[in-house]
This record gives C-alpha cells, sequence and structure tokens, in this order.
C-alpha cells in the first residue's frame, strides 16, 4: 500500500509484516541511511589513517581486512589504538541521535534533547565528585559513577515528575531545575579543587573519545545492543504519543507505561554515552531535526536516520578536532558544541518566526 507524496521521487511507505507484527517505513529512509551509513564509513577511514603517524588510506583498509601491509606496525595502530576509538564514536552518535529522537518525541519538543531532562548533568556532577572529592579512586570507576549519576538523576526526576500521571511538561521542568542543581554543585567542586584534578575533571566534561579502547568499546556496545532495537520497535508508540495523550489513549496506546519505557530508553542510552566518552553536547539535538527534514515525522524513519546521523556527527567531529590544529586535538565535544549553538540559535529563532 502505497501513499503519494509528490514532493519526494521515493513516494509512500514499504510495508513489513511477519508472526511478530507489522511495520511501515516511509521510502526516503533506506536511501538515507545507506548514503550516511556510507559517509560515516568513508570518515572512520580517513580518521583512522590520519595521526602523528599517519598510514596511507589503501594499508588502512588492507589491515582492517586482514591483508598484508609491509608494516608489522600497521595492525597494532589501526587495530589496537584508533579503531576502537572510532567505534566508540559511532557508538556515541548512535546512542544520542536516537536518545534524542525519542526526548523530542516524548516531550513534544523540537528544542528538547537528553541534557534538558538533566541526565548529563547528573553523570557530570557523579564524575567529578569521584575525581575532585575522592581522589583516590582509579579511572575505570569514573564510568562506573557518570552511568550511576545519571540513572540516579533520571529516577529522581522522574518521581518529582510524577503527580497522579506523568506530563512532558512537568518531566522538563523538573529535569531543568534538577538538572541546574547538578551543574551549580559541579561548579563548585572545581572552583576549590585541587587544580590537576580539576584538568582531568573539565577534559572529562567536554566530552572526548580519546585513548578509547576495546573495553571501553564492549561496555557501550552491550547497552545499545539492548536499547536500540527497543526504541525501534516502539517507534509506533512514539508516534501515538508525539500527537498527545489524548489521541493517544483513543489508538488504544497505554500511555503511561509506555511513555516510561520510552523515557527508560533514552535515559539508557545517554547515560551510557556519558559514561564512555563524557558529555558530548547538541548530537541529541542535531541529529533528530537532519533525520525529520530527511525522512519525514514517522518515527520509525527517524529513529533510526537520526541514529546513523548522530553517528555520522560525531565520528566527523573527531576527526575535524584531530585534524584542524594537528598535532594538538581537540575534545570532540567541543567541536559539536561550535557547531550545535549556531543550529540552536537558528531552530529558536524560526520557532519565534513560526
Amino acid at each position: 500500500m502505497k501513499t503519494p507524496n509528490l514532493r519526494s521521487p521515493f513516494a509512500g511507505w514499504y510495508a513489513i509484516r511477519n508472526r511478530f507484527g507489522s511495520w511501515r517505513i516511509d521510502r526516503r529512509t533506506p536511501p538515507v541511511l545507506v548514503g550516511a551509513l556510507g559517509l560515516m564509513l568513508v570518515a572512520m577511514a580517513i580518521n583512522i589513517s590520519v595521526g602523528e603517524y599517519p598510514i596511507p588510506l589503501p594499508d588502512v583498509l588492507r589491515t582492517l581486512f586482514g591483508l598484508p601491509t609491509g608494516n608489522a606496525d600497521y595492525s597494532f595502530i589501526v587495530t589496537t589504538l584508533r579503531l576502537p576509538r572510532m567505534l566508540v564514536a559511532a557508538l556515541v552518535g548512535l546512542a544520542l541521535g536516537i536518545a534524542g529522537a525519542i526526548t523530542q518525541g516524548l516531550t513534544r519538543n523540537p528544542l528538547a534533547e537528553p541534557g534538558i531532562l538533566g541526565i548529563s548533568a547528573g553523570a557530570s556532577f557523579a564524575a567529578v565528585a569521584l575525581i575532585v572529592v575522592v581522589r583516590t579512586a582509579p579511572t575505570s570507576a569514573v564510568p562506573v559513577a557518570a552511568l550511576a549519576g545519571a540513572i540516579s538523576v533520571a529516577l529522581v526526576i522522574y518521581l518529582l515528575a510524577w503527580r497522579g500521571g506523568d506530563s512532558p511538561i512537568r518531566l522538563i521542568l523538573v529535569g531543568i531545575g534538577l538538572g541546574a542543581i547538578c551543574n551549580a554543585l559541579t561548579t563548585l567542586m572545581i572552583t576549590f579543587g585541587d587544580i590537576y584534578d580539576v584538568q582531568r575533571a573539565i577534559i572529562w566534561l567536554t566530552g572526548s573519545v580519546y585513548g578509547r579502547s576495546w573495553p571501553e568499546f564492549w561496555s557501550l556496545a552491550g547497552w545499545v545492543a539492548v536499547f536500540v532495537p527497543l526504541a525501534l520497535g516502539l517507534a509506533r508508540d512514539l508516534n501515538a504519543l508525539h500527537l498527545g495523550e489524548e489521541v493517544a489513549y483513543g489508538l488504544g496506546t497505554p500511555v503511561v507505561w509506555r511513555r516510561g519505557l520510552l523515557l527508560i530508553t533514552a535515559v539508557a542510552l545517554a547515560s551510557a554515552t556519558v559514561a564512555a566518552a563524557g558529555a558530548v553536547g547538541f548530537v541529541g539535538l542535531m541529529a533528530p531535526h537532519i533525520a525529520r527534514r530527511l525522512v519525514g515525522p514517522d518515527q520509525s524513519g527517524v529513529l533510526p536516520a537520526a541514529g546513523v546521523l548522530g553517528a555520522l556527527i560525531v565520528v566527523v567531529a573527531d576527526l575535524i578536532g584531530r585534524t584542524i590544529f594537528a598535532p594538538i586535538e581537540l575534545p570532540v565535544g567541543l567541536i559539536t558544541a561550535v557547531v550545535g549553538a549556531p543550529f540552536f540559535i537558528s531552530l529558536l529563532w524560526m520557532q519565534a518566526r513560526a
């Protein structure tokens, strides 16, 4: 069954039916996914090839496919040092893009992103407390603390926002308030902390995939493997919730249960990225907006497109950060902030004119 769409050569829908149910997806979505994925793979290969020890791009591809290159050092540099960093960057962008799309759909606010719910602020507060206050804690404990902080803050936000039912507006307001408290406490610790510990904390707060290795990748991959399919499976419910509670109830959607499950999914994805790479901002804002422009408003297309586009954004941002002032490397979070802040301002301007 196809629906006419005169604005796109990829008009209509693809219908997918099996014993588990039926789905439909806008025909614009597959080309966008393939194109964004191809660009991301190219950016990853280029990113792996550049650095203090440059490697020719053909040798990068040979190393990745296990073919001989004539230089034994290439295998260690590519597979041990640079490949896991690129994969972590891609998964961070994927998770943030999908978490951002869920957040905007739940709150019905195009300016929302995971940070607006206080998730990043909670993770940052817990991580900085471990670095600056505890001090003796091992570096490996920082992601664990960040994850615990993000989940704890999200739980408190949801409990405070619950009042005979949940409300998108209350979730936003409570999230902003609690996030402001966490940010203030984080600033206080940075102000009075030891200079060495503060430097470590600020680097982490900026958001970076520098030095990420296979353990970080596998840890993040586990969260992505569980919650990304769950998010895609809830796309139809997110469509209903985006239309409003009354419409969702009329369509037979268990609003409170599904909204809570979607919120847990967004929190889990966002908090896992903060634990793996620190606070990388604006990806959850930009990727869903770009995705909706390319594939339309249906969440079955927006969610996967936002994920792949988010991965592309983070990988390209890391490439820019590594090369623009080489050999000095800029954190990926700084690059996304430089691009994302004007993007956010432009959205505000368009909202004001609408």
